[in-house]
């Protein structure tokens, strides 16, 4: 698969689900709770005990049902390490040249952290495939807006923070999907699911799902 294949999969539903936790074993549940309540693309992030582990399993589970990539990746060794896991993707909340050089390099898009304009820039420079906007609870719907103004080519990913009331605003001003934690999978699994397709619906009726139904993940 090409990267934006894999960019344009990762990003259809417009919500990037986020799994950081404390234990391997919990981390798994909450991935298959998000999986099975229909989320079709997730990160499990590096700060989480045997994450590269967790990332394995749920790729080897779920085929190509879905989206596995790896988050909180700060260097170019954990880049390294997440590519020999699997993943499909890779997230910072920073912008590292060498992790962006380390996914493109055996064909994987990433996802930097950015927090400015200037940033955002150079990242594109480097040939980010989306810009994560971290921490979004810093800033607001409107940075993208005039943001993107200024540079539409920006692909804006807001993380941290973002809650269910806010996420269709965030897609509205201009963001192609927002990236959601516990504000998503907290509960338990009906709980989740309840969330996720209402979450799903709202994003929905701002802006369509990409269409991918003809590429495989």
């Amino acid at each position: 698969m090409y990267r934006w294949e894999i960019t344009r999969a990762a990003l259809a539903q417009r919500v990037l689900a986020i799994v950081r936790s404390d234990s391997y074993d919990h981390a798994h549940a909450t991935a298959d709770s998000l999986l099975s309540a229909g989320i079709t693309s997730l990160e499990i992030s590096l700060t989480t005990p045997f994450a590269l582990e967790a990332v394995t399993t749920l790729i080897r589970e779920v085929g190509d049902d879905a989206v596995i990539g790896a988050g909180t990746v700060l260097d170019g060794a954990s880049a390294r390490m997440a590519v020999d896991a699997g993943a499909r993707f890779l997230v910072s909340p920073s912008l590292d040249p060498e992790v962006i050089r380390t996914g493109h390099r055996y064909g994987l898009p990433v996802f930097p952290g950015v927090a400015t304009p200037t940033e955002a820039v150079r990242a594109m420079e480097l040939g980010a495939d989306a810009l994560k906007l971290f921490p979004a609870s810093a800033y607001g719907p409107r940075w993208v807006s005039d943001v993107r103004a200024a540079l539409p080519q920006a692909a804006v990913v807001p993380t941290g923070g973002v809650t269910l009331a806010e996420a269709p605003d965030w897609i509205a001003a201009g963001a192609v999907a927002c990236g959601m934690g516990s504000a998503l999978s907290e509960g338990d699994r009906d709980t989740v699911g309840k969330r996720a397709a209402e979450l799903l619906a709202r994003l929905a009726d701002v802006a369509p799902p990409l269409d991918v139904a003809h590429e495989p993940y």
